[in-house]
């Protein structure tokens, strides 16, 4: 692994970041924990994005030096797996036991998924090439296999079931985060309409013009994920 905040080509090494303790190489025991450097990362993309987090500007929030910090985080790449299974904490005990209705416990895991991701909206990006789930992460899977046990699906199966959730509710949530920065003046909305209702009306576009057409249906963020979760885990295929 390198030191300029990149990873070599096989990636984070999941023995080597979750099975063994990481200690200092070697001088003065350092007064701060890959706990502490990890909690200062995650604050870091909290208030001001993925592209603040750097080996640098963490070193400073915990008070070291960055050639320190390597004993600990090799690299960013390793950051990023590290941040992502300890914000992944904060779903333990935010779960019901599973029910047995394995379709509405599947509804409560997104919708905790999606309220997390809001909580940390760096999360969605960094899932993207997330590759080593870590002990929290592995815990919220347990739960996400049990509540579909019922199903009778394979254990590849139940797996793909959960990156498909995850992956639904992390490209729903990066569009939310998008929208909600783009201003929108009632101006620009207004003509936005007009330009539709005008390509309706062009007669080369009947199919879009009949779902124009049709009865408007609520789009605040909490309306419309609700109905594409419903449409997506109603319709999953359990033969």
């Amino acid at each position: 692994m390198s030191r300029d905040g990149t990873s070599g080509a096989e990636g984070v090494d999941p023995e080597q970041l979750w099975l063994r303790t990481t200690q200092p190489r070697r001088g003065r025991r350092p007064s701060f924990s890959r706990e502490a450097i990890t909690e200062a990362a995650v604050a870091l993309a909290d208030a001001e994005g993925l592209e603040a987090v750097t080996m640098r500007r963490v070193a400073a929030e915990v008070g070291a030096g960055v050639m320190s910090l390597y004993s600990y985080a090799p690299d960013k790449e390793t950051l990023l797996e590290l941040m992502v299974d300890h914000v992944s904490g904060e779903l333990a005990g935010t779960h019901p036991p599973p029910s047995g209705d394995w379709r509405a416990d599947l509804k409560t895991v997104a919708r905790l998924q999606r309220a997390h991701m809001l909580r940390h909206p760096w999360l969605p990006a960094a899932l993207v090439t997330r590759r080593v789930p870590g002990p929290n992460t592995l815990a919220f899977l347990e739960h996400v296999l049990a509540v579909l046990r019922p199903t009778g699906l394979d254990g590849a199966a139940k797996l793909e079931v959960f990156a498909q959730i995850t992956a639904f509710v992390a490209g729903y949530v990066a569009h939310e985060i998008a929208q909600a920065a783009v201003s929108r003046s009632p101006a620009r909305a207004a003509a936005e309409g007009r330009y539709l209702a005008a390509v309706a009306a062009d007669g080369r576009h009947p199919e879009l013009a009949e779902a124009l057409s049709a009865p408007g249906r609520p789009l605040t963020p909490d309306a419309t994920f609700t109905r594409f979760l419903n449409r997506l885990i109603d319709g999953l295929d359990t033969d």
